[in-house]
């Protein structure tokens, strides 16, 4: 078998982050453009968590088909997969296209997040590992900067389809280079996938979902997720080869890393999906200048990570997490206090910095301290179910806070939502009747600042998590098992 070239690897595998970084920026960018062209504010949540929504149900299945039949066939799939998504969202002529063909694009993210970083711990020991993360952080630097100004550009020179369409060319630059050189060495032994597990892992998450963003609209939904959810758990402590193995969590690092991955993470992708709505649709910001906000986080995070992944060594994973946790509090803390109608733009830059800064700190060292927490037999899973909460806590964040501004929204009958599609149109609602303008002006601030204090809350959650880390400082590896892939050039 022909040897895996590491550095050629990685490369490829940093071209799959940035694909996913590159996404987040762009398309909260173009949002609120595509909002006011294909109206539906109401179903403006949903674009976001379809794709999080299909992301977080595949995370664990992909995660298990890595430990079971390698990385590799899983990964390029997930890329051929997201790219025909990218494609379909590109062509999109509705929002109900638009959210269709975001949840495949989901499907595809759900192999390419966690097998990329599970093939990071596999090919790197982790002295290299805590640098490399690092390292890797700087992809989600380069996709901030790049991510406002091209999203901002391709809207005002082109239109938002092609803010889907900019994947395609990265997307089949990391296939070629993985068919290429990256070569793994796997002995599949026969095994039965547990069907049934993912099918009540789907359907509770669904569920649940919907009965997060009904807020007690749909009463029904959060009993049948309770009842999935439970049932999900019986069946994984009986099958052989469970998509999400309960022994894991027995594991106190990797316990606490999934309750605090989960919350500071429904307050990240909140903040990604509501701050630039409320800079272009409440300050009357322009699509630049709202996608803009999610640079300063974007590029703190990854300023903050290469500094983790050097102290880690030295410090261990509890200072950097409890520190981490810390600072995203003050970010939030700032965004639900003085963000306001009146604001000056340096108070969403100031605070999306702070926080991420803070979550530079807290992500690298949680996914390293997860991943030296098991052997290659289970750390594509135990990769995969770290990524699965903190996508589940993303999508039911992100989910519930659409259900606020929706109710807000609706609040008044006489002012139908499909109005507030004009708001975010380039000339901010301004054909508007004035006594309208005033009314979704109000709501819409309203339900986004309540948001704002819904994220603060999350952050404080997770720090309250992060203070129940472990003290103890595990050993860092010497090197890797030889059958964890082909030794590198």
């Amino acid at each position: 078998m022909r040897p895996t070239h590491r550095p050629l690897t990685t490369v490829a595998l940093a071209l799959c982050l940035f694909m996913a970084a590159l996404e987040m920026t762009v398309v909260s960018t173009a949002m609120p453009t595509v909002v006011s062209e294909l109206g539906g504010l109401e179903s403006y949540a949903w674009v976001f968590t379809s794709y999080m929504l299909s992301s977080t149900i595949t995370v664990p299945i992909f995660g298990k088909l890595a430990d079971l039949y390698g990385r590799k066939p899983v990964l390029l799939f997930g890329i051929v997969l997201f790219l025909i998504g990218s494609i379909a969202s590109g062509l999109s002529t509705s929002m109900s296209m638009l959210i269709a063909f975001r949840t495949l694009q989901g499907l595809g993210a759900g192999a390419m997040q966690p097998v990329s970083l599970t093939i990071i711990g596999d090919i790197y020991t982790l002295e290299q590992r805590a640098k490399v993360q690092g390292a890797f952080s700087g992809v989600w630097g380069l996709a901030g900067l790049v991510g406002p100004l091209t999203g901002g550009l391709i809207v005002k020179y082109l239109t938002w389809h092609w803010v889907f369409f900019i994947n395609v060319p990265v997307g089949l630059a990391a296939l070629g280079l993985l068919l290429g050189f990256f070569h793994e060495q796997v002995q599949r032994k026969p095994q039965k996938l547990d069907f049934a597990g993912a099918a009540l892992l789907s359907g509770g998450v669904v569920a649940l979902l919907f009965g997060v963003q009904s807020l007690g609209r749909n009463l029904l939904a959060l009993p049948v997720a309770a009842v999935l959810l439970i049932a999900f758990v019986l069946v994984e402590r009986k099958v052989a080869e469970p998509v999400i193995p309960p022994s894991l969590f027995k594991i106190p690092a990797i316990a606490i890393s999934s309750a605090a991955g989960a919350l500071f993470s429904a307050a990240m992708f909140g903040a990604t999906t509501y701050v630039p709505l409320y800079v272009q649709g409440v300050l009357g910001g322009s699509a630049t200048l709202a996608g803009g906000m999610i640079t300063p986080m974007i590029v703190g995070w990854p300023l903050a990570s290469l500094v983790a992944g050097r102290l880690l060594l030295k410090t261990g994973f509890r200072p950097l997490i409890v520190g981490g946790l810390g600072l995203t509090v003050l970010g939030t803390g700032l965004m639900a206090l003085f963000l306001n109608p009146h604001s000056s733009i340096l108070v969403p830059e100031l605070a999306m910095a702070l926080f991420g800064i803070g979550l530079g700190f807290t992500a690298t060292a949680l996914l390293i301290a997860v991943q030296t927490s098991v052997g290659w037999e289970l750390r594509g899973v135990a990769t995969a179910s770290h990524m699965f909460f903190r996508t589940i806590g993303g999508a039911l964040g992100v989910g519930l806070m659409g259900g606020v501004l929706v109710s807000h929204l609706l609040k008044d009958p006489r002012v139908p939502v499909s109005a507030a599609n004009e708001l975010l149109g380039p000339e901010h609602g301004r054909g508007l009747p004035a006594d309208v303008l005033q009314t979704l002006s109000g709501a819409l601030g309203t339900g986004l600042s309540i948001n704002f204090w819904i994220i603060c809350a999350a952050t404080i959650a997770a720090f309250a998590a992060g203070l129940f880390f472990p003290k103890s400082k595990r050993e860092p590896g010497t090197s890797l098992p030889t059958t964890d892939v082909a030794a590198p050039h």
